[in-house]
């Protein structure tokens, strides 16, 4: 019997999960037409995502831009409320936003230079979540210098004074990690945290995370566009396309032997240091609109292995190996592919292909595994 996507990517039984996002589903209202004929329209976002965050694993959101990675994430932070499914913290439900989910859960934005405060100084931006969870014990001061220690920020003192346009991208996105740290959280959603960052300072930032994964032992949520990062950093990857999660597996499995057309063609636009060959770019066209996606497969119409059935039904969660879960019909037995709309199969009979796509090469060798602002404190 098949795994659901959600327990593909579940943890060891042993250990229990802190935060869980189970079929969230949200939709925006967007403008829809023109002039006075011009209307509403509802953007499906995210569409039925589960997601398990366990301690001391670092779980990586992989997608396209607008495949709706930053939206789970808000929804794990509740930024913003989802129109279905929940939040669980701990096992339970959680309404609301209360103080003490703030606490646990923050939230590191992709920005540095729009997440800090222009006009306070670094030493306010640490001190204020201290003070609003009475946190820091008699010493503040101390606590502060702590925290850019934390982020290796050193000396401390001579970042404390500094106004934010004093630092560098990589020094704001580590004081922004830093004030993340002061509430002393259980879950850190990074969003992108290194992808406005200069290529020559990102691996820094990714082995900080690494290193508050292994030393702090926290729950982290890594979103990203760039699946060669991901990798290197992240225990579990979680490959979105169009509002949905389309393939779950350990990061190297999932690079190694990606099973669903999307992953490979993520994997084939990678930069690759080895490749002495241009990239090959199976599929083609570009993510369809998330206010009428395509019907079954939201991929199929970019697919090179697309089949009839791919275009009237919606493909199933299938284990292609343990903890590996894809959604494509590829893998479904043939005696299985029953279509919702038998008709348009026969009118597309010609366009069958059982055979699943062969995995284009690994990463490179070089590229080792290592498997909005003050609000978000209140």
């Amino acid at each position: 019997m098949s795994l659901t996507a959600q327990q593909a990517a579940a943890p060891p039984v042993s250990v229990r999960p802190v935060l869980e996002g189970r079929g969230l589903t949200k939709f925006f209202s967007v403008k829809h037409g023109r002039g006075i004929f011009a209307g509403t329209a509802r953007l499906f976002a995210v569409d039925d995502v589960s997601i398990v965050l366990a301690p001391g694993t670092v779980t990586a959101l992989v997608g396209e831009s607008g495949s709706g990675k930053t939206t789970v994430a808000r929804i794990l932070a509740k930024i913003i409320n989802p129109d279905g499914g929940e939040v669980l913290l701990d096992g339970e439900p959680v309404s609301g936003r209360p103080r003490s989910y703030a606490r646990q859960v923050q939230m590191v934005f992709q920005d540095p230079f729009a997440s800090l405060n222009p006009i306070h100084r670094i030493n306010y931006h640490l001190l204020r979540p201290l003070k609003i969870h009475g946190l820091g014990g008699d010493d503040v001061n101390e606590a502060v210098e702590d925290l850019l220690r934390r982020v290796a920020l050193e000396p401390p003192q001579q970042f404390t004074r500094k106004f934010p346009h004093e630092l560098s991208g990589g020094q704001r996105q580590r004081v922004a990690i830093a004030r993340a740290l002061s509430v002393r959280p259980r879950v850190l959603l990074a969003d992108e945290p290194v992808s406005m960052l200069d290529v020559s300072i990102r691996l820094g930032i990714l082995n900080l995370l690494a290193d508050l994964r292994d030393r702090e032992h926290l729950a982290i949520l890594y979103v990203t566009h760039d699946i060669a990062s991901a990798r290197y950093l992240a225990d579990t990857i979680a490959v979105m396309y169009a509002g949905q999660v389309v393939e779950t597996a350990p990061s190297a499995r999932l690079t190694d032997h990606p099973a669903h057309p999307y992953t490979q063609l993520l994997l084939s636009a990678a930069p690759d240091p080895d490749r002495v060959e241009p990239p090959n770019l199976a599929g083609s066209g570009a993510p369809p609109s998330l206010i009428a996606p395509p019907s079954g497969c939201r991929f199929h119409p970019r697919c090179p292995h697309a089949m009839a059935i791919c275009s009237t039904t919606a493909p199933p969660s299938v284990t292609v190996d343990p903890g590996h879960a894809a959604n494509c019909w590829l893998h479904v037995d043939p005696s299985r592919r029953v279509p919702s709309n038998p008709e348009v199969v026969a009118a597309n009979a010609g366009s069958t292909s059982m055979r699943p796509p062969a995995a284009p090469p690994p990463i490179g060798t070089t590229q080792m595994r290592r498997t909005e602002e003050d609000r978000s404190m209140e």
